[in-house]
């Protein structure tokens, strides 16, 4: 087995924060540090957390908020050296470690091969805690969660066997991957996942505004979004942009993924009814673009090495409501690195039979990020006030922006939780997996 580091032990501190995203670490000590290299590794560290009394917390990308993996007096399986990748051609599978992360190799990868996986916007993220929360990607709300393209998953269990989960075998780990995120009662040493074909055209509409414009053009969009191809991925957000104005401003965006430029005219031509266009800073109407430009720009609003508190909400009611309630998040930002994000689920779709189980037509969520830890307070406190605006408005968070140490909300529906308790009781009644930091 791979070396095991202790704490004391020359790198076990660096083992420890390793690749944790969010440089705002905590100091939780685990019990011991295991670096996997193949998946006989992760079966011989579920046995030994066994033996020794520990708990198993998993790390695959550290991308999470919270920093799941970081766990008091835990074995925590470092999956960081599982490094595989391979495609079918004749199934249109991908089969990937959950390690890979999404954006930065998983897409280069399959382009390639003429194909393209939902994968997360941001492309620093591993594939493997995206995808057990759920997996928001690339035009969720036309194409479904990304967790909907998981066709089987290969796990290390409790008792550390290998087994496959689909809809066809142990049918119940295949239910709990995609959605349980953290609560997931087993390791997924590998994800096989049905692939797209590349888009054929991708082009963007984007609109800045003013934020004295807020309400009006956040109004308009409430009521429209809805009506916009499923082709067609939405989100507005309030960032500075020193290029635009030295002030925040509201960016409407809007992104075709479709075959052909006409195709994409049309599906954006109801952004050219902004009511508010006329007083635009800048106006970008069905402009081709490409996944790899967008990823660049996702990789400058999220940089590496920052102290980071992240918070969202779901969010339903009339205009009249929402607007108001989403104006500390939009019109307030703590500092120049903050934005906020709105992104449209609508028309929503009814969801397939999984643990990812709470939506709604509106998500919101707000990303505070900073270098000093003398801003610790302010920004944390920033983002508790502009959610606690949302509340009346809420009706469940998304898991994978949350951090439920700081404010709890309801990430599965009641009856989906009561179904993973049943799982989690028959698969791990041990508790041998840490679950859910809250």
């Amino acid at each position: 087995m791979t070396e095991i580091r202790y704490p004391g032990d020359p790198g076990f501190e660096t083992a420890r924060v390793d690749r944790i995203f969010n440089r705002r670490l905590p100091g939780r000590q685990p019990a011991a540090i295991l670096k996997a290299t193949n998946t006989e590794d992760v079966q011989a560290g579920v046995r030994l957390a066994r033996d020794r009394g520990w708990q198993v917390a998993v790390r695959s990308g550290g991308h999470s908020w919270a920093q799941w993996s970081i766990r008091d007096d835990a074995l925590v399986i470092d999956l960081g050296g599982l490094r595989e990748m391979s495609y079918d051609p004749s199934s249109f599978l991908v089969s990937v470690s959950p390690a890979i992360r999404g954006g930065l190799e998983l897409a280069p990868f399959l382009e390639q091969h003429g194909r393209f996986f939902v994968g997360g916007h941001c492309p620093t993220v591993g594939l493997g805690g995206f995808l057990l929360q759920g997996g928001q990607g690339w035009n969720a709300r036309g194409w479904g969660w990304a967790a909907e393209y998981v066709e089987a998953v290969d796990v290390v269990t409790a008792d550390g066997s290998l087994v496959r989960a689909s809809a066809t075998e142990n049918a119940d780990l295949y239910w709990a991957a995609r959605g349980a995120g953290p609560g997931f009662p087993g390791v997924v040493v590998r994800f096989h996942l049905r692939t797209l074909p590349m888009p054929g055209h991708v082009a963007h509409t984007v609109q800045a505004y003013r934020l004295d414009d807020f309400d009006e053009v956040m109004t308009w969009l409430h009521g429209m979004h809805h009506t916009v191809a499923g082709t067609v991925e939405i989100v507005a957000l309030t960032k500075t942009d020193p290029v635009l104005s030295p002030s925040p401003v509201l960016l409407v965006t809007a992104v075709a993924l479709v075959s052909s430029a006409a195709e994409a005219d049309a599906a954006l031509a109801p952004f050219r009814d902004n009511p508010a266009l006329d007083r635009a800073l800048l106006s970008i109407d069905a402009v081709p673009t490409t996944l790899a430009k967008e990823r660049e720009r996702q990789l400058a609003d999220n940089p590496e090495g920052h102290r980071w508190a992240v918070d969202n909400a779901w969010l339903s009611g009339p205009a009249e409501k929402v607007v108001p309630a989403m104006r500390r998040a939009y019109t307030t930002l703590p500092n120049e690195k903050a934005f906020t994000i709105w992104f449209s689920m609508a028309p929503l779709r009814d969801l397939p039979d999984m643990a990812f189980s709470v939506q709604s037509e509106i998500y919101l969520a707000s990303y505070v990020l900073w270098e000093s830890p003398a801003d610790d307070e302010r920004c944390q406190a920033w983002l508790a006030d502009a959610m606690a605006d949302l509340a009346p408005v809420t009706v469940g968070a998304y898991l994978g922006d949350s951090d439920l140490r700081r404010r709890p909300m309801r990430v599965l529906s009641e009856p989906a939780e009561r179904r993973y308790r049943e799982i989690l009781d028959v698969r791990d009644p041990d508790r041998l997996f840490t679950g859910y930091l809250a």
